[in-house]
């Protein structure tokens, strides 16, 4: 087949055309928003799978032309295949040709921007392992506390009510408190933050001015961090070997700032739907066996936050999915189709339990690097407010809920729980502590297994910053061990003082405590 995209972006049908009611545009094309893609996304993915196959031709707002791939196999050759598919929107052919105009509604996701998102090869190396780098230095531990401090803040706000809107209350809120402690600008956070940070990403008319903003609060952290460095994400980045600009710096903060919120709001809204709606969860408040963990993968293969990413473009000329893509084309990864597709799995009602091969988080050079700190904001907030209001109800009819989407996500728009009002619970008044791995004598640690003689790695003291880390502390080896005690040899690891015989319960009440961020 060839490329249908034979019409001019932006003419769309005349107004008696059954084409506005059907939710399609010129040459026939299916829109990617509007009504049908907002409210039935998967019965639009259906059809188009139908009609074209595993790569379809949608139409983006304003009716300009793209591709979406809906076949899982096909998604992972697009995302792992740069040398065909770029993520330089500079390719774009309706940019060069004056097609999307600069203050085109998706403007904020798609317009270059100096960061490894937009970058390919040697360039992307640099600038994404600078993030890498930076997030290793994350004590995600330290993270753990921070959200299950922040979520029993957000309980507190509405306990005593018994009612609640866990989106507009927690979802929305709990991901920008923990990326603002993370990033070093606790002080940022407040309702216009999160809602710009919404915003930007839904096509409206306000997204430009809503990233205005965002931009605005980075680039007053970045000054402040080149003036005062501190122990936090924008330091780090500011301070690394790969010397990032200012810009670049706040484009990248920007980058894992919008990314990370949109998406962890999705998911924890998405995990809580499934623990007041799914038997096979509910059943878990009374004996049952899905822990919130495995809620969080089952969401992350039914609804995933992002459904789809925009985008890449074709190098050159090229076939994919049977369809002849054009040089210059647009393409989106289609997160959500992919995980539906028929030939990986076949039966949607199934368990994915344990099988991560979903594309919640994309895929290829350009994986989402803060997954891990996604999902463990969902699985310590989720936990802490069932600890908190274990009797928690749905407070409406599941066929009530509604849901908001765009080309890149589905959002719940409130999900109403009602609960037996209950206390407020104290909080520590301390002032938010380091996010920095902090380095931990070996002496101290417990082991129960005799010791053998192992080749010493690069960074061997668990909790040390990795060498190449920007910033990384010395790394000094433990304290001399006392007179009595002959020094290890060269090579062999250091025994320290085994466990008393109680420990093994002790230990298990610290793994839970470190589990659950206390």
């Amino acid at each position: 087949m060839t490329t249908p995209f034979h019409h001019e972006p932006g003419v769309s049908p005349p107004p008696q055309c059954p084409a506005h009611n059907l939710g399609t545009g010129p040459g026939g094309l299916r829109r990617l928003y509007g009504p049908e893609a907002e409210n039935d996304p998967a019965g639009l993915y259906d059809k188009l799978r139908a009609e074209h196959g595993t790569v379809a031709p949608v139409l983006l707002h304003g009716d300009v032309p793209a591709w979406l791939v809906l076949g899982h196999s096909e998604n992972l050759h697009l995302t792992r295949t740069p040398s065909q598919f770029s993520r330089d929107s500079r390719r774009w052919r309706a940019l060069q040709d004056g097609s999307v105009a600069p203050d085109h509604p998706l403007a904020p996701i798609f317009t270059w921007q100096p960061v490894c998102v937009f970058a390919d090869g040697a360039k992307h190396e640099r600038q994404r392992g600078a993030v890498t780098d930076s997030m290793e230095r994350i004590d995600t531990r330290g993270v753990r506390r921070h959200i299950n401090r922040f979520s029993n803040r957000l309980v507190n706000d509405f306990s005593e009510k018994g009612s609640a809107d866990l989106v507009s209350q927690f979802a929305e809120h709990l991901p920008m408190m923990v990326m603002c402690a993370i990033f070093g600008m606790p002080e940022e956070y407040d309702e216009r933050l999160v809602q710009a940070a919404r915003d930007m990403t839904r096509g409206t008319e306000t997204a430009v001015a809503s990233n205005a903003h965002i931009v605005s609060v980075l680039t007053r952290l970045v000054e402040r961090r080149r003036a005062e460095p501190a122990p936090d994400f924008a330091s780090w980045l500011v301070e690394h070997p790969a010397t990032m600009s200012d810009i670049e710096v706040v484009e990248h903060l920007r980058l894992i700032l919008i990314a990370a919120y949109e998406s962890t709001a999705n998911l924890i809204a998405n995990v809580l739907r499934m623990v007041l709606t799914d038997p096979r969860f509910r059943a878990r408040l009374s004996g049952g066996h899905m822990t919130v963990p495995e809620a969080v993968e089952q969401t992350l293969w039914d609804e995933p936050p992002f459904t789809a990413v925009f985008g890449r473009w074709a190098v050159g000329d090229t076939e994919l999915g049977g369809q002849q893509i054009k040089a210059g084309d647009a393409l989106l990864v289609g997160i959500a189709p992919a995980n539906t597709d028929p030939t990986v799995r076949p039966d949607l009602t199934a368990n994915m339990e344990g099988n991560r091969a979903h594309l919640a988080f994309s895929g290829g050079p350009h994986e989402c690097p803060g997954q891990d700190i996604g999902r463990a904001i969902a699985d310590v907030g989720v936990d802490a407010l069932l600890m908190r209001l274990p009797d928690l109800e749905l407070g409406t009819e599941e066929s009530e809920l509604r849901w908001v989407g765009n080309i890149m996500s589905r959002h719940l728009v409130e999900l109403p729980v009602k609960f037996a009002p209950s206390p407020q619970q104290k909080l520590d008044s301390d002032p938010l502590s380091v996010m920095a791995r902090a380095v931990r004598p070996t002496g101290d640690w417990e082991i129960s297994s005799p010791a053998r003689p192992v080749p010493e790695p690069a960074h061997s003291i668990a909790g040390m910053q990795p060498a190449h880390a920007p910033g990384a502390a010395p790394q000094h080896r433990p304290a001399a061990a006392p007179a009595e005690t002959p020094a290890p040899a060269p090579g062999t690891a250091v025994v320290p003082q085994q466990r008393r015989p109680a420990a093994p319960a002790r230990l298990w009440q610290a793994v839970s405590r470190w589990w659950n961020g206390y």
